[in-house]
């Protein structure tokens, strides 16, 4: 393997030179300079990343720490199209990505700077970390950038991706009112997801907007889990069989819905239509398909790797990127559509 002592020998000049030649100091000969780089490439030199991280402080490197990488979670494949987001931006701008996955036991065995540190990324993107989790506080004031898929905190070193979720929400409900649609329950998620709360308000607004009541005891929390959404809807058909409709704040959880319906000997959307949000790639393949909200969870990733490499070179205007969601009919809840 070529050295810098190999390509200052080649070249007679000092190891000192090479380097700030290579590194593309200022106070070298562009003769001498380029003579370096020529030697360089005829030896076949590779400069260690890690060890030009070291003389300059920076690894051009960003760590995406994900929590909740599980097995049941491979289903709805949000994290691997943000993962692919991140990754496809890292490789346009020459970085690299490290990937953490995170439970609670290793973080209370390791601190989110230390993790960074060892693993020496310049910043990091946080992906399915939950509102109340004790990792955030301590992420936010960490002076190592990063950025938050999904939750809203903004400082000089934080910013965050999410999609307009509210207005998603809304966009669900208005699409069921449309179709005549006015006894609608809403299976969300958990209380400490930021787009949890931000859905359940948008619900809210679009049943007030079309003068429909919002009844409290028509909203269950479904965990984000297929069973559980399913355990639920068949609780509030059963205690509430005028709904007639229903918003999940999931595509799993509204799948689990559609096969409550099912047991229940009910038709989908004949006798319930059901909504969705995210659209997974299951959700076109389901039978009946199912309608929903799509977000661009690669994009998000995209602009989450952006944004922090914009951080980290002192280019971000904003710490803040909100993205679109777009309606997609499907049939369960419009009849007969293709």
């Amino acid at each position: 393997m070529t050295t810098i002592k190999d390509i200052a020998k080649a070249a007679g000049v000092s190891i000192t030179t090479v380097s700030r030649a290579l590194n593309g100091y200022s106070d070298v000969n562009e003769k001498t300079r380029q003579k370096i780089i020529d030697i360089a490439k005829q030896l076949n030199y590779s400069p260690n990343t890690l060890a030009r991280g070291l003389v300059m402080n920076k690894s051009k490197t960003i760590g995406l720490l994900v929590s909740g990488l599980t097995r049941e979670s491979a289903k709805d494949n949000f994290t691997f199209e943000v993962l692919a987001g991140v990754n496809q931006y890292v490789g346009e701008v020459d970085y690299d990505m490290v990937l953490f996955s995170t439970t609670s036991t290793k973080q209370r065995e390791k601190t989110y700077t230390q993790l960074c540190r060892e693993r020496r990324v310049d910043g990091a993107i946080l992906q399915g970390i939950r509102v109340d989790d004790p990792y955030l506080q301590e992420v936010v004031e960490s002076d190592i950038p990063c950025v938050l898929i999904d939750i809203p905190i903004e400082s000089e070193t934080v910013g965050y991706v999410t999609t307009d979720n509210v207005l998603g929400a809304k966009k669900a409900v208005r699409h069921l009112v449309e179709l005549g649609h006015k006894c609608i329950a809403m299976i969300n998620g958990y209380e400490y997801a930021f787009v949890s709360e931000q859905r359940l308000k948008g619900f809210k607004e679009a049943l007030f907007e079309a003068d429909l009541p919002f009844y409290e005891h028509w909203v269950a929390n479904g965990a984000f889990k297929e069973e559980q959404a399913e355990q639920e809807a068949i609780r509030l058909l059963t205690e509430y069989p005028d709904i007639t409709a229903f918003f999940c704040a999931s595509d799993l959880m509204a799948l689990g819905v559609m096969k409550a319906v099912k047991q229940l000997g009910k038709r989908v959307p004949d006798d319930v239509a059901v909504i969705g949000y995210d659209d997974i790639i299951l959700a076109s393949y389901a039978t009946p398909t199912l309608s929903t909200i799509a977000q661009n969870k690669f994009a998000m990733g995209y602009e989450a790797a952006k944004l922090l490499i914009q951080m980290l070179e002192g280019k971000a205007q904003s710490h803040v990127r909100i993205l679109e969601t777009e309606l997609k009919m499907r049939e369960s809840t419009v009849k007969n559509h293709k």
